[in-house]
Order: structure tokens, then sequence, then C-alpha cells
């Protein structure tokens, strides 16, 4: 027999499940942020507790006051800054192109940007190497700003496309008929149409470009190390600073969640409309 959603006992379930589904999901952050506030000692005792100890600072003052993190952060918000900028405006050219561009096999050749896309790092992270040690630009931020955005201009790519398919091209006809240019047309008629896009491909692509460990690792020194590879030099010949480690992740993951909350609503209404329809 049918149950309609307004059932008391049906509406409870939903919300218990997703409750525990939100318990599950916020678990390894608190226990991130939990042993960030440990000190070894307590640490290493392997109390399963996490919700009784006495907190501390210490590992976070280590960080801010010899661990070098605002020139880290510094690093890593202009990698990931200007690489999304890059990827976004490369991007979103190349979909408008190939969305407004009649030939056959337009959609195939969109969908097949992403075949790039699966190509893991890791398998990228030996021939970038060589090649920046053929041209001699190591310890360069730029290096990492270029890698960054061919790695995530396939995904940007095939997702605005989708988005400037919906986009009806008699609009663009009419405000060129009333008089506008072709930069008028973009800034004024397609961007605001595509915000929830750009929200979208600006998430991820930034989320990449903060995160990602591999090619940093490789392609950088000690001036121009982002924060992830500073995670690593906590992983000593004496052994695992866990603390500091955590610590450390407690800070990387605050700027793409920031992020995230603010772009929340375009976030949504992207990925429930371009590409889906797309």
């Amino acid at each position: 027999m049918y149950e309609p959603l307004g059932n008391p006992w049906r509406v409870t379930g939903h919300y218990l499940c997703l409750c525990l589904l939100a318990v599950i999901c916020l678990m390894p952050i608190w226990v991130m942020l939990a042993t960030s506030l440990k000190d070894e000692i307590t640490i290493f005792q392997g109390n399963p507790i996490w919700f009784f100890f006495v907190p501390t600072l210490e590992n976070y003052e280590y960080i801010f006051g010899r661990g070098k993190f605002d020139r880290y952060l510094a690093n890593s918000v202009i990698v990931g800054t200007v690489s999304t900028f890059l990827t976004l405006f490369l991007g979103g050219l190349c979909a408008y192109a190939l969305a407004r561009s009649r030939f056959t096999g337009r959609t195939f050749v969109a969908n097949s940007t992403l075949l790039v896309r699966m190509v893991p790092p890791a398998v990228l992270a030996v021939p970038a190497f060589a090649m920046v040690v053929a041209f001699g630009i190591t310890n360069d931020l730029l290096v990492l700003i270029f890698f960054y955005t061919a790695l995530n201009l396939p995904f940007a790519i095939w997702l605005l496309f989708g988005f400037y398919k919906q986009i009806p091209v008699e609009l663009e006809e009419a405000a060129i008929v009333d008089g506008a240019s072709p930069l008028q047309v973009f800034f004024r008629v397609l961007l605001p149409l595509m915000k929830s896009g750009y929200a979208v491909a600006a998430i991820f692509t930034f989320r990449i470009a903060w995160n990602e460990f591999i090619l940093a690792l490789l392609l950088t020194g000690r001036k121009t190390r982002t924060l992830p590879v500073a995670v690593s030099g906590f992983l000593t010949d004496t052994g695992v600073e866990w603390g500091r480690i955590m610590a450390m992740g407690t800070l990387i993951v605050i700027p793409p969640l920031i992020f995230t909350f603010f772009a929340a609503r375009q976030i949504i209404a992207g990925l429930t409309a371009g590409s889906v329809k797309g």
C-alpha cells in the first residue's frame, strides 16, 4: 500500500537516516580536529575516546610560529586562484565555441575531453618533471599553474559545454540586433546565465588545484611548496607527527569549505541543470 511522504513515521525515518549520514560524513573531520588539539603523549596513548581530553594549541602554535604556514598558504592561494581563473576563462571560450559551432560530432568532441581528465596525475608526474628539468624552469609557481590548468581544462570544457547548450541562441541574436557588441553579449547576456555552471566548475577546479600532491611534490622547491607538500614534511625519520599533520590538515580544509558554503546555491543549481540536461 502506498504510504504518503507526509506520514510522521516516514518523515522521522528520513530525518534519522539523514542525521546518521551526516554523522558518518562529519566523523573523519571531527577525528582530524580532535587529534590536532592533542599533544603527542595523548595521541600515542591510543585512547579511543575522542570527546574527553584536555585540548592544547601547541600544534597550531608550531605551525604558525615555525612551520612557515604563511608562505605555503600564499603559494597555494596563488596556484589555486590563478589556475582556476585560467581554467574557467579558457574552458569557457572552448565550451562556447563547441556549443555554437555546427559540425558533425561536436558532442563527441566535447565529451571526449574527459578522456584526458581520466589520466591520473601520477602518470603525468614523471613526464612533467622531465619536461620541466629539460627547460630549466624548476622551482617556479608558474609551472604548477600551467600543469593544473591543463589538468582541469578538459573537465571545465565538458561541464560548461552542457550549460552553453541550454542557452537559446536567439538571446544572443536579439542582443546583437539591439546593437550589442560580442563582448557585451558575453558579459551582459551569457555570463549572468552561466553563473551556476561557472560556480560548479570553479569549486571542482579549485579543489583539485588546492589538494593535489604528486605534481606539487615534484615541481616545487623549498620556497614554492604548497600546503599538501608541506604536510609531508611532518613525516620524519624519527616518526610521524600526527598532531601537526592533523592541525595542518584542519587548516587546509577551511578555504574549500568556505568557498563551497558561499557558492552552495549556485553549485546545487548547476548540478541539477546544465551538465545533467546536456
